[in-house]
């Protein structure tokens, strides 16, 4: 008998694939993990009592948008269901056919004092998105990080909604990082009261939330499928984790000298945390000028128009020559990184993007006094960086809190530009975190894709999250 799938896909695809096998699953008395019936709470068989998958997402800040994109494109791959999307993003969820209910801008805020002038906004964006839920009816809410927004949007829909059958099933993409602070595996346990699956992006994390009555599954982390995009050679993604371009062309596209020094500024993508630290690297850089014939800068700016602005007001008014780009561009973005000697950089994901292209960095960190003396006080740990968090190590120098001053960076930062060894440890050392990263065992992985009735899929962490999610169910609280 020809089973041919629905919702658009083509035969031959993944989600035709998928959708043969859960039907044949369904009707064939399968074990209740595959099987489908018209009390079941998982999100692929809600889907499909309706004829499609309705996925609410929110993304607070530029990493979530970018996160939260590219499993929208694995979720239209995935899913034997034609797809809608509402909800909360930013320009690259917009591409793939999302229109934002406001502009993510607009909750984009970072840390806990620096929250306060926000509160009343804040307040009335997270009514605003949870009346959205509730008129645009999903299968499933997927938040992405963005933790304060997130958790108290889950928390109040799942109040609301509780005794309704229908109530959609609650994801959360990027773990809190509880396994920094004291206490925070305490406050773990109550996730499970209000999210139903939490998607890990560091390996130790799925087992923590399972530990504390959370389900949970460790996907990969998000930024190394820019290795993927820009990688065109085929083979698993554990094989390709380093992007290389060309530095020398992005130098004969700005018009620089072939004996320029370049140094990258990532100063981040949230407005507080850019008008804190941006001022400090431009001093850090201008104090090291006399030191090098010919300098320029190179500062990916964020697609966030509040920070487009202040970086180019900024700038205007330094000494210093500089090249902006959009930081939503990866060709141009990992062509400058090639064309670099080093990078300072505001703590963050984007120091993962400097291990895939292996760009020697600082880390440097600024946030008010008190947020400030909450992290220090608080926190279970050595480090800020997720490199040397992972490895247990400072090898990419840290500069925080008062003592990052343009002074004490510019002589760290010197240390890094003119020592070999320190370049080539952090190198070395790149090469380890990003492993560390891969997402589960690719075997393991098809082996599962087999058991759904498809193989070659290339497993990469959008499509082992949306994967997670079609299969996601409601959880008891």
């Amino acid at each position: 008998m020809l089973l041919r799938p629905i919702g658009g896909q083509p035969d031959g695809g993944l989600g035709g694939r998928l959708f043969v096998s859960w039907r044949i699953a369904s009707k064939s008395g399968l074990s209740s993990s595959t099987t489908a019936s018209s009390s079941s709470k998982r999100i692929i068989d809600m889907a499909a009592r309706e004829g499609e998958l309705r996925v609410f997402m929110v993304a607070g800040e530029v990493s979530g948008d970018s996160i939260a994109s590219r499993l929208m494109a694995s979720l239209k791959k995935l899913s034997p269901f034609p797809v809608r999307f509402a909800g909360v993003g930013g320009s690259l969820m917009s591409k793939e056919g999302m229109q934002t209910i406001f502009p993510m801008e607009e909750i984009a805020v970072m840390g806990l004092w620096e929250l306060l002038p926000h509160l009343n906004t804040f307040r009335k964006k997270l009514k605003e998105t949870t009346e959205a839920v509730f008129l645009f009816r999903p299968h499933a809410v997927v938040t992405v990080d963005s933790k304060g927004f997130s958790f108290r949007l889950l928390k109040q829909l799942k109040a609301k909604s509780a005794q309704e059958e229908s109530y959609p099933v609650h994801v959360h993409y990027v773990a809190p990082s509880f396994w920094a602070w004291k206490g925070g595996e305490t406050r773990l346990k109550v996730l499970h009261q209000f999210v139903d699956h939490m998607l890990c992006i560091i390996p130790f994390e799925e087992q923590t939330c399972r530990l504390n009555g959370l389900s949970a599954t460790y996907v990969g982390h998000p930024l190394l499928e820019d290795a993927i995009m820009l990688n065109l050679n085929s083979g698993p993604l554990s094989s390709k984790l380093r992007v290389q371009r060309s530095g020398d062309a992005f130098r004969h596209r700005h018009g620089l000298a072939p004996g320029t020094t370049v140094f990258t500024l990532l100063p981040g993508s949230r407005l507080q945390e850019v008008t804190r630290i941006l001022p400090i690297f431009l001093k850090t850089i201008e104090l090291l000028k006399n030191s090098f014939s010919e300098l320029s800068i190179f500062i990916p700016v964020a697609p966030n128009s509040h920070v487009e602005d202040f970086v180019s007001r900024t700038i205007q008014s330094s000494p210093l020559s500089a090249i902006l780009v959009p930081g939503a561009s990866l060709d141009q973005k990992y062509d400058a990184f090639s064309a670099s000697t080093a990078a300072l950089c505001a703590s963050g994901s984007a120091v993962i993007e400097l291990q895939l292209a292996r760009l020697p960095c600082v880390v440097a960190y600024r946030a008010h006094l008190l947020t400030e003396w909450v992290i220090r006080y608080r926190t279970k740990l050595n480090f800020i960086s997720l490199p040397n968090i992972l490895l247990n190590s400072d090898i990419i120098p840290e500069v925080l809190f008062q003592e990052c001053t343009p002074g004490k960076l510019a002589t760290v930062f010197s240390k890094v530009v003119l020592d070999n060894n320190i370049q080539e440890m952090q190198t070395s050392a790149a090469e380890k975190v990003l492993q560390l990263l891969c997402p589960p065992s690719e075997d393991t992985y098809r082996l599962l894709l087999e058991k759904l009735g498809y193989t070659g899929a290339v497993c990469y962490p959008s499509m082992i999250a949306a994967s997670s999610i079609l299969f996601a169910e409601k959880q008891r609280s």
